[in-house]
């Protein structure tokens, strides 16, 4: 890491650090004037400071109750049964619009990117830190991760699976009269006999195999062979080279996060993906390598083995706020 590079991560990790003291005694009603002044001041400093405040807002909202449950509940259950049956764009507004301040929560959802609408609506989702097992109709096994969602379409000819986000593993049933694909953004795998699991990334899609083997086919018409102990990244221009598979793709359905050798930040970002909070390291020990397995959805027995086995210290700033720091 150069000397620039450094610096922005360290200024970033202040900032985020001094955000979260500072909402810590705003939200502790101990505020004084005075400290009201000092925080828009540290407030109109720096970019950094108000892009860190930010942050931190972001992540007291997730801890928050949901505002009129009922409204948003039968919303919800609004889109999701639209989706059931062939209605026009203007049937799916009128039927948002009948709910206490649904038009405009219709109108907003049409103006969001069709991927966004697609998760929506998707046929089987899972929200933060929830998981979800099905059993498919031919005999095959999904498990979907968190944050994830993904559509089912089987006819007399093909089974198709559509991951509009996150991530799942999937065990396929042998059927030799029917095709077993998976769809994301970047193109299609087409399973061969196998036990593989698929993660869509922001401008990439991940497969890993690990028994079988599956076909790639990108959106340029590129193909290859993934066998099983390989993975490989691909978007819709390329496919890249394979790798050895990674473990912890499917550990996470058990529950476990694995970390094989893997950074000390590397592993914080993968247990975020699971919970709602911030968990964060200091620059000096962001690098600290890893091994082991963690559990996934109990995040301070988590903090407590790094701390454990590693020369960090955990710092709780608020509830919801966690930094591994040097010890």
């Amino acid at each position: 890491m150069n000397a620039r590079i450094s610096t922005r991560v360290n200024t970033q990790h202040a900032a985020m650090q001094q955000a979260a003291e500072w909402f810590a005694l705003l939200r502790s009603g101990a505020a004084s004037e005075s400290d009201q002044r000092a925080w828009q001041a540290w407030l109109a400093q720096k970019s950094e400071h108000r892009d860190a405040w930010a942050y931190a807002e972001t992540i007291a909202r997730r801890f928050e109750p949901v505002r009129a449950p009922d409204t948003r509940r039968a919303a919800v259950e609004a889109l999701h049964g639209v989706r059931q049956v062939s209605l026009s764009r203007r049937r799916v507004l009128g039927a948002i619009a009948v709910l206490g301040g649904g038009a405009l929560l219709g109108l907003e959802f049409w103006r969001q990117p069709p991927q966004l609408a697609r998760t929506l609506l998707a046929q089987y989702r899972t929200g933060t830190g929830e998981m979800l097992q099905l059993a498919l109709a031919d005999g095959s096994t999904v498990w979907l991760n968190t944050a994830s969602a993904l559509d089912t379409d089987f006819s007399t000819s093909r089974r198709q699976l559509q991951l509009w986000q996150g991530e799942m593993l999937v065990q396929t049933a042998h059927e030799a009269h029917r095709s077993f694909v998976v769809d994301t953004a970047h193109g299609r795998m087409r399973a061969l006999g196998t036990r593989f699991a698929v993660r869509l990334l922001e401008r990439e899609t991940l497969l890993a195999v690990f028994e079988g083997a599956v076909e790639v086919h990108n959106r340029t018409g590129a193909t290859r062979v993934i066998a099983a102990g390989s993975q490989v990244r691909f978007d819709g221009s390329a496919i890249a080279a394979v790798q050895p598979a990674d473990a912890a793709r499917q550990a996470w359905s058990r529950g476990v996060l694995l970390a094989e050798n893997m950074r000390l930040d590397e592993v914080l970002a993968e247990l975020s993906r699971y919970h709602h909070g911030h968990f964060g390291t200091a620059p000096e020990v962001a690098h600290l390598r890893v091994l082991g397995g963690y559990p996934l959805h109990d995040a301070e027995r988590t903090m407590a083995m790094l701390a454990a086995v590693l020369p960090v210290r955990v710092r709780r700033t608020l509830p919801w706020w966690t930094t591994l720091e040097p010890a």
